[in-house]
C-alpha cells in the first residue's frame, strides 16, 4: 500500500498553477487557499485508496512482481537477465496503456563473480560462507593462503599496520546503521591494501545473519593495489574475532574467480501520463530494475520499481489526468553506484527547471509510515497537508530529508525529493543474499 501516498502526492502537486514546490518559496495562493484546495480532494483520495486496497487493483503490484521475479530472476548490471528484464518491462508498460514508453541508452559496468570459496585451515577446518563484492578482482588461479588479522575498525587496522602486511584482513566492525557501517564494505579493500594486506573479508553490513553473507558494490582507488575482497557472515566474523582474542593463529585459503568486462549497453526504462496543462513539467517517480546476482531482486528493488509503476496504473485506471506529466523511470545499474540515474541526470539536467519533484522507492515494501521530504519550509507545509488525506490508512508522517541514490543528483541541485518510509523491518539483514526471495507476507 506504500504506493498510495505516492499517487496522492503526484495527483495533488499539479494543481498549483504550474509553480514548483521549490524555487524561491513564493506561491500565487495563500496557504489557506491551498489547504482548502487539498481538502477538496478528499473524495479522489478515497477513490484511490479504495481501488488500491479493496478494488480490482488489490494485490496487483504484488502479483505483477511475483511473475516478473519468477520469470526473470536476478538482474546484475551487464547481464543477459537485466537485458531480459528491460525488454519485459518495456512491453508490460506498453500493454498497460501508458504513454511515451521508451528506453534511454546507458553504459553500465559488467562484472561477474565466478567461482568463489573460502576455507579456514587453522586452528581447524571450517568452510567460510562468502560473497565476492562487486568490482573485486580475482585471486590467482591457485588462490591465496594466508594468516588472518582481525580488526574492528579502520583505526585499529592503521595502528596494527605492520602486523597486517602479507595477511588477509578480516573486518569485524560493529553494525551501527547501514548508512554509517557500509563504508567498511566500500573502502575495506583499499584500506587493507594500503597496509600491505593480500585480501580483505568484511563482516556483512547487517545487524544479524543466518550464515548469510550480504553482497554489494565496493570501490578501488587509483594508485592503491587492487586486492580480492568479499563479505562473510556475521557469525564467521564474530568467531574469528573470538579466536583472535584468545591468541589463536588463523589461516584461511581464499579463491575467487571474479572478472570485469568492458562496459555493456543498457537502458533506463521510461513511461508517462502526459500532463493536461503543463506537459513539460515533470513529477518523477522511480525505482531501480537491476539487482544483485543472488536472491531474486524482489525487494531490492523489484518492489520499489513495481509500486512506482502501480502509481501510474492507478491514476490511469481512475481516468485521472494531472496537469503536470507523471514520469516513471526504472533505473539501470543502481547497485553499481547509481550509474543509470547519473547518466539520466546528465542527459536531462538542462531542463532542470521543469522537474518539480523527484521520488524514489528503494527501502523495501513493508508497512508504510510516511515519507521523507527534502524541500523548503513552505513546500513541507503543503506536503504535510496533503498527507492528512491518508489518515484512513494511518500514513501521515512527513520526516526530514529524502534519501535515494537515484534522485540525489537532482536534490543536490535544489529539486524537491521524496522517498517512502516504512515501519522498521529487517530488510538489510537478508537483502542481497542468496537466501532472499519474494514472500507473500512482504507485500
Amino acid at each position: 500500500m506504500k504506493y498510495v501516498f505516492l499517487i496522492l502526492f503526484m495527483n495533488l502537486l499539479p494543481q498549483y498553477a504550474g509553480k514548483s514546490l521549490r524555487r524561491d518559496g513564493s506561491y500565487p495562493k495563500t496557504f489557506e487557499d491551498i489547504k482548502n484546495e487539498i481538502a477538496g480532494y478528499t473524495d479522489i483520495a478515497k477513490a484511490i485508496i479504495d481501488l488500491a486496497v479493496h478494488g480490482k487493483a488489490q494485490n496487483r503490484s504484488y502479483e505483477r512482481l511475483a511473475v516478473f521475479a519468477d520469470t526473470i530472476g536476478p538482474r546484475l548490471s551487464g547481464s543477459k537477465n537485466l537485458d531480459a528484464a528491460i525488454k519485459y518491462m518495456f512491453s508490460a508498460l506498453q500493454e498497460d496503456g501508458l504513454e511515451n514508453v521508451h528506453l534511454e541508452p546507458v553504459k553500465v559496468p559488467h562484472w561477474e563473480r565466478g567461482e568463489e570459496f573460502a576455507m579456514m585451515l587453522e586452528p581447524r577446518n571450517h568452510s567460510i560462507a562468502i560473497l565476492g563484492l562487486g568490482s573485486s578482482v580475482a585471486t590467482p588461479p591457485e588462490g591465496i593462503t594466508s594468516e588472518v588479522i582481525v580488526v574492528a575498525s579502520f583505526d585499529e587496522l592503521h595502528k596494527r599496520a605492520q602486523e597486517a602486511k602479507g595477511k588477509i584482513v578480516v573486518y569485524n566492525e560493529p553494525f551501527i546503521s547501514y548508512g554509517e557501517t557500509v563504508r567498511y564494505r566500500s573502502q575495506g579493500a583499499v584500506e587493507a591494501a594500503k597496509v600491505g594486506a593480500v585480501a580483505s573479508l568484511i563482516r556483512s553490513i547487517a545487524s544479524f545473519s543466518i550464515h548469510s553473507p550480504h553482497t554489494g558494490w565496493q570501490n578501488y582507488q587509483p594508485d592503491v593495489p587492487q586486492i580480492p575482497t568479499a563479505c562473510i557472515s556475521v557469525e564467521d566474523a564474530e568467531m574469528m574475532s573470538r579466536m583472535s582474542f584468545r591468541g589463536a593463529k588463523i589461516v584461511v585459503h581464499l579463491k575467487m574467480g571474479a572478472k570485469t568486462y568492458p562496459d555493456s549497453p543498457s537502458f533506463n526504462t521510461v513511461a508517462e501520463i502526459v500532463g493536461s496543462k503543463y506537459p513539460e513539467q515533470i513529477v518523477l517517480v522511480s525505482g531501480h530494475l537491476d539487482s544483485w546476482d543472488v536472491g531474486q531482486g524482489a525487494m531490492d528493488d523489484g518492489g520499489g520499481a513495481f509500486i512506482s509503476w502501480e502509481a501510474l496504473s492507478l491514476i490511469k485506471d481512475l481516468g485521472l489526468r494531472p496537469k503536470r506529466t507523471l514520469r516513471l523511470v526504472l533505473w539501470t545499474a543502481e547497485e553499481q553506484g547509481g550509474i543509470g540515474a547519473k547518466q539520466y541526470y546528465q542527459l536531462h539536467k538542462e531542463n532542470i527547471s521543469n522537474f518539480d519533484i523527484v521520488m524514489e522507492s528503494d527501502e523495501g515494501t513493508f508497512q508504510p509510515s510516511g515519507l521523507g521530504f527534502t524541500g523548503n519550509a513552505k513546500a513541507r507545509d503543503i506536503v504535510k497537508e496533503i498527507m492528512t488525506l491518508l489518515q484512513p490508512i494511518n500514513v501521515t508522517e512527513v520526516y526530514d530529508n529524502a534519501d535515494g541514490t537515484d534522485i540525489d543528483y537532482w536534490m543536490r541541485d535544489g529539486v524537491p525529493g521524496e522517498h517512502a518510509l516504512q515501519v522498521p523491518a529487517c530488510v538489510m539483514t537478508s537483502v542481497n543474499t542468496s537466501g532472499f526471495i519474494i514472500l507473500k507476507g512482504t507485500r
